[in-house]
């Protein structure tokens, strides 16, 4: 297995060690890390702790985090360059490296992204480097609904069927930020239309079906409901069947952990690994949360 990267920070290498535990989810997909403190600084050898759970477990909740966005930019770039969305009018006022994911309206105006996850999804697979890691801090949330579903491509590419394996191996599809764009899932929610600019930054890529983790060398299935359009080479039926066979074997319940939100959650997960869902609440009930993207290689 390659040896895990990540980048020191100087300025906190010689901070005191915290003393937290990581306590795995029972399916092996998830952890939760619970009593570290991300307001404060994060020595190197407590972040490659942390390092070493995402990889292991590919999405991992940090329990209470009372932290600022300057905080979550801070922690966020530990692991790499930031990404900003192409919808600028919910980047947050004065740090454009955070999304807004809300459905709270204001003044006749959404202040967030507010059906963001609709449709099963890796974040960014519609960019030549799509993201690493996502993580999103819980500012607001419903009194009901809200949970957000993760499912472990690994163990979808580990179990597949012999015949799917052969269909897809060495093949290639094409990602859209725009493949569902228009479509409406949950009440109340709507997205803006692109201008040419914004169409301009999500032009349509190409990535391999299956891609091997660049830090722990596995394989994983690299297509979604949300952005994959096409398989590419194959006619227009042939990939549509097979796109919705792998969509359906990517969402069995023994591939997917369900975070059910708590006060003051960060979640980080590893869009290397995974595919997640946002499951819906009640329009009418307020949710606000931040999220940072952190870049990743191109697939392979």
């Amino acid at each position: 297995m390659p040896a895990v990267s990540y980048s020191p920070d100087s300025t906190v290498a010689s901070s005191a060690p915290q003393s937290f535990e990581i306590r795995p989810f029972p399916d092996a997909v998830g952890a939760e890390i619970v009593g570290l403190d991300l307001s404060r600084p994060i020595n190197d050898q407590d972040f490659a702790r942390i390092h070493r759970a995402h990889l292991d477990y590919h999405v991992v909740v940090f329990r209470d985090q009372r932290i600022t966005p300057e905080q979550q930019i801070a922690f966020s770039r530990r692991f790499g360059v930031l990404q900003i969305h192409v919808l600028k009018q919910f980047l947050l006022s004065g740090h454009p490296e955070i999304l807004i994911v809300s459905n709270i309206i204001e003044n006749g105006q959404s202040i967030g992204l507010g059906d963001a996850g609709k449709f099963w999804h890796s974040d960014l697979s519609y960019k030549e480097l799509p993201s690493l890691g996502s993580m999103l801090h819980a500012q607001e949330l419903p009194s009901e609904g809200g949970d957000t579903l993760f499912a472990d491509m690994h163990k979808a590419w580990d179990g597949l069927p012999e015949t799917l394996r052969k269909a897809v191996e060495g093949r290639s599809a094409a990602h859209s930020y725009t493949a569902r764009y228009s479509e409406t899932k949950f009440e109340g929610n709507w997205r803006p239309t692109l201008t040419p600019e914004q169409l301009a930054q999500v032009a349509e890529v190409v990535h391999p079906i299956v891609r091997t983790h660049p830090e722990t060398g596995r394989k994983a299935l690299f297509v979604s409901e949300g952005f994959t359009t096409r398989i590419v080479g194959l006619p227009e039926d042939e990939s549509k069947a097979i796109l919705a066979e792998l969509y359906a074997h990517s969402v069995l319940p023994q591939n997917i952990y369900r975070h059910q939100w708590q006060p003051h959650d960060l979640v980080f997960w590893d869009n290397r690994s995974l595919i997640h869902l946002a499951a819906g609440c009640p329009s009418h009930l307020r949710r606000k949360l931040y999220r940072t993207t952190i870049q990743g290689d191109a697939p392979f």
